[in-house]
């Protein structure tokens, strides 16, 4: 890796002091105070909407819909989720002490003071703004990087950002790889990181060093268990709609599928129907509807784990074109895997989803036990018994039961991974929380 420029570093320096400084006068802010500059904050990402749109695409190539969803609109329905219940959040929670009635307790919500935002690049705005609301209604300073293969993002979130706070409360970085490693060098009282776990142990070394706290939001292969007495066509729209999204590109995407030999078939034809209907028209992909793999690392990667598990025996159920002109990776089901195949090793990221068979309920959840825990798991399932079997046999970050993507959608529960797929989570009241330290307050009577 090439270190930053000396004067890069020095940068960075001055900043952090200033938000070291700083950051007492901002942990003493009132609700009203931190809604307001929520407000603005929010207000100009709606000003700015078109210019994050075009700029998405320019970095991504995502159609223009998900853009104003997940970059906009999420944006700004998360930063008005916090503006609607900072006061209750801020209350301090009172406890009776166990020994003394008389005296007084509670637990008092403070900013954990200078925190690191870094942000990844599948969704580079509503993963960077996201937590960033959190930490501005916690009270903390910040300094945020987006990731390097989003220059243009990063760009109009530069601009965003300077227009709204001053730099000794938050401030936003552009640049290589070497910006967020010379920032990583930085005491941190708390860094929040989404990305691969690969980069999550990196950061998390770093943040070793000064004992920083830290919030990881990682990924892995999560799992897709189909039930015998499932409803086969609605896995099939669930999945060729969650395998269309940013290109099959998030963390939460469906990784791989178990289902039974017997509606295997089944799947297949209504994976393959499905993504026809959705993305094709006379027989060809409609490109605009679909992100395009974010590098020509990325694409190459996921080819080679496609053409390992064809060469080993997985059969072609649906797409199978790797475009590599523009890097689009058509939607592809693979059946007939096996766990010794490149694509059951690593995460996808990609919209492809090899399918494994199984027999007997027992065998999908030794195969789940004895992995990496992932960041989601999906049951498609009538009956509760083995909804409640597979939920207490396995673990993850969240669980959808019937559906995909719903456990993270729900700003009331929290949303993170465990192990390797992260730790700590966020989204809502739980954000509030990843940044503030609950501090014990004990009174006694005078």
């Amino acid at each position: 890796m090439t270190a930053a420029p000396q004067k890069t570093t020095e940068e960075l320096k001055r900043v952090f002091d200033l938000q070291s400084e700083n950051q007492w006068n901002v942990k003493a802010s009132d609700a009203e105070t931190r809604k307001a500059k929520l407000a603005k904050l929010k207000s100009a990402v709606e000003a700015h909407a078109d210019e994050i749109v075009a700029a998405v695409q320019s970095d991504t190539r995502k159609p223009e819909g998900e853009i104003r969803i997940t970059e906009v609109g999420g944006v700004m329905g998360n930063i008005q989720l916090n503006i609607d219940n900072l006061e209750t959040w801020m209350q301090p929670t009172m406890v009776e002490p166990s020994a003394n009635p008389q005296d007084k307790a509670k637990i008092v919500y403070e900013a954990r003071g200078v925190c690191l935002i870094l942000g990844p690049w599948n969704f580079p705005l509503g993963l960077t703004f996201g937590p960033l609301a959190a930490a501005v209604a916690a009270g903390n300073c910040c300094m945020v990087k987006l990731t390097d293969l989003c220059p243009a993002t990063a760009s109009i979130a530069a601009k965003i950002i300077r227009s709204v706070f001053d730099e000794n409360e938050v401030a936003l970085f552009e640049g290589e790889v070497s910006v967020a490693e010379a920032l990583l060098e930085l005491p941190f009282n708390h860094i929040f990181f989404t990305g691969s776990p690969r980069v999550g142990k990196i950061v998390m070394a770093a943040a070793a060093k000064n004992l920083s706290s830290v919030t990881l939001e990682l990924g892995g292969k999560s799992p897709v268990i189909v039930d015998e007495n499932a409803d086969i066509d609605k896995v099939a729209a669930d999945l060729a709609q969650a395998k269309q999204f940013n290109g099959g590109q998030a963390c939460i995407s469906p990784d791989y599928v178990f289902v039974r030999p017997d509606k295997k078939d089944a799947l297949a034809k209504g994976f393959a129907s499905r993504v026809q209907e959705n993305l094709y028209k006379d027989g060809k992909l409609q490109k605009e509807n679909i992100a395009q793999i974010v590098n020509k690392r990325n694409f190459d990667r996921v080819k080679g784990m496609f053409d390992d598990a064809v060469a080993k025996g997985a059969t072609v159920a649906a797409g199978g074109e790797f475009e590599e002109a523009d890097l689009t990776v058509h939607p592809t089901m693979l059946t007939d895997v096996t766990p010794q195949m490149k694509i059951m090793q690593d995460e996808i990221f990609a919209p492809v989803i090899p399918v494994m068979t199984y027999d007997s309920i027992d065998e999908v959840i030794g195969y789940v036990e004895a992995r990496d825990k992932p960041l989601a798991l999906y049951i498609y399932s009538k009956d509760q018994e083995t909804v409640d079997k597979v939920l207490t046999r396995t673990s993850s970050g969240g669980v959808t039961v019937n559906g995909v993507f719903s456990h993270y959608l729900e700003n009331r529960l929290p949303f993170g991974g465990v192990n390797h797929s992260g730790i700590g989570s966020y989204h809502g009241y739980f954000g509030f929380k990843a940044f503030s330290h609950e501090r014990s307050v004990y009174m006694h009577t005078a």
